[in-house]
């Protein structure tokens, strides 16, 4: 599968930077601010987050990775044995403001979900939502507080963020999806 670049290395380096340094100016204090990421890649950027505002202001600020599987709307077409992996939120986040972090915002459904196991967590002040790519095409009324780039992709396209903790590299690209032999027969 052939893909177009939708984001270099250097620029989805600088555009995480932004997004943390407006995170820093909309939470001045930062002692009610806490990260959450959703696995995978998510979570990858929020430790990029928490690193850089550290970075910036010498505050460490609490990480938490969020595993949304058991909290999706479509948990049981997603297999058989779902890979569910562990949830690692070891602070209170009653009263906290919440980044949450993704890479790709799509349908908001995930983001949903992860409001759902948030709340099992206590009652945060605030939830904002941080993404590396807004693809569009909502099916929930949910929208990113911060994002890198927003973008439009064509019909059976998929956005790829590859990051080098995970895959050895890291970018942005759309991908053509491949049909399987169902969607191709279908009128």
């Amino acid at each position: 599968m052939i893909g177009k670049n939708v984001m270099e290395e250097k620029e989805l380096a600088e555009a995480w930077k932004i997004i943390t340094n407006q995170v820093i100016r909309d939470f001045p204090s930062l002692s009610e601010l806490v990260i959450v990421g959703i696995r995978s890649r998510g979570n990858i950027l929020a430790s990029r987050m928490v690193k850089g505002i550290k970075k910036e202001t010498g505050i460490e600020i609490p990480l938490g990775i969020l595993d949304i599987t058991l909290y999706r709307d479509d948990f049981t077409s997603v297999g058989p044995d779902p890979i569910v992996r562990e949830t690692e939120i070891d602070f209170d986040i009653t009263g906290k403001n919440v980044i949450l972090v993704d890479d790709v915002l799509f349908t908001g459904r995930t983001i949903r979900a992860a409001m759902d196991a948030l709340i099992d967590f206590g009652r945060p002040s605030s939830i904002r939502l941080a993404v590396l790519i807004d693809r569009g095409e909502r099916e929930l009324p949910i929208q990113p507080d911060y994002v890198s780039k927003k973008m439009t992709v064509n019909a059976g396209e998929i956005v790829e963020v590859k990051l080098k903790e995970i895959d050895g590299k890291e970018g942005v690209i759309a991908i053509k999806q491949k049909l399987d032999k169902e969607e191709i027969a279908k009128p």
